[in-house]
């Protein structure tokens, strides 16, 4: 089921209940993707976690940014918009990349918001003051020139599915984020949901927010999880991270890269279980 919270600003968020039962989870999803793309996960959580997700301003079915603020502030003040709508009290957060940055700012913003948080790979440089906006960011760049138009959404699945870095995707992952992340236009054919020019205006605010100097405000447990084949998840970063956070532990997920919890759902679920039924029972 999919519901709209409204944001402080006055966007839209479509939010997403992905069911199961216990204790709730907030799921954040990576820049370019949707909310749906955490079902297989949260398929495996089922018994134990009731799941909820959302898509981010400018993605999936969540309007536009207002005043096309990108930034990640108000990325964790749409994380809290939600929690809100929802009467959360202090759910568990599951975030990865930038949904991971995400949530640690939506605590950093209201200590005591979450129980603990799981961040796969947070997208948080180890740098005081910020460096700021970067148009030249690869990321950025690279968004700018996605293909966003195909005939059909299996014409796109099969695009996806031949080359990186989407062909490492579990099929499950995959489908939802085509069957989802598209729209139909009224000439024939397909667009993506989230356009290239809004995705590549969140990867250029990725080093504009002061999360790294606050991350001594973020009190809950937090592991910082990734990927052993990960290029993105390397010791130094980790180690300035974690070394930043009061309460912290780190969780390697053999074999998977940056996309982990889209290319394993089963192995990151076994991951995020394991160690968000240990918070539970403290």
């Amino acid at each position: 089921m999919t519901t709209v919270v409204r944001t402080v600003d006055g966007g839209d968020l479509a939010v997403h209940d992905l069911g199961g039962c216990g204790p709730p989870v907030l799921f954040s999803h990576a820049t370019g993707l949707h909310g749906l793309v955490w079902q297989p996960v949260a398929d495996e959580l089922a018994s134990s976690f009731r799941c909820f997700s959302f898509d981010a301003r400018g993605h999936g079915d969540s309007s536009p940014a207002p005043g096309d603020d990108y930034s990640w502030p108000a990325m964790a003040r749409d994380v809290l918009a939600v929690i809100d709508a929802l009467r959360l009290h202090r759910p568990f957060g599951v975030g990865h990349s930038a949904g991971a940055t995400a949530l640690l700012l939506a605590e950093q913003a209201r200590p005591g918001t979450f129980r603990s948080l799981y961040c796969f790979e947070p997208v948080i440089v180890p740098v005081d003051p910020p460096l700021g906006p970067d148009p030249s960011n690869w990321l950025a760049v690279a968004a700018r020139r996605r293909r966003e138009t195909f005939p059909t959404r299996q014409h796109a699945y099969e695009h996806y599915a031949s080359k990186p870095p989407l062909s490492v995707l579990a099929p499950a992952v995959l489908r939802a984020y085509v069957d989802h992340g598209f729209e139909d236009l009224p000439e024939g054919g397909v667009r993506l949901k989230c356009r290239p020019e809004h995705e590549a205006l969140v990867h250029e605010m990725a080093t504009a927010h002061d999360g790294f100097a606050r991350l001594g405000q973020v009190r809950c447990p937090v592991v910082v999880a990734g990927g052993s084949a990960s290029e993105a998840f390397v010791p130094a970063l980790v180690r300035a991270q974690v070394a930043a956070l009061p309460d912290a532990s780190v969780e390697v997920v053999t074999g998977l890269g940056h996309l982990g919890p889209l290319e394993d759902p089963p192995a990151v679920a076994g991951s995020i279980e394991s160690l968000l039924a240990r918070q539970a029972s403290r």
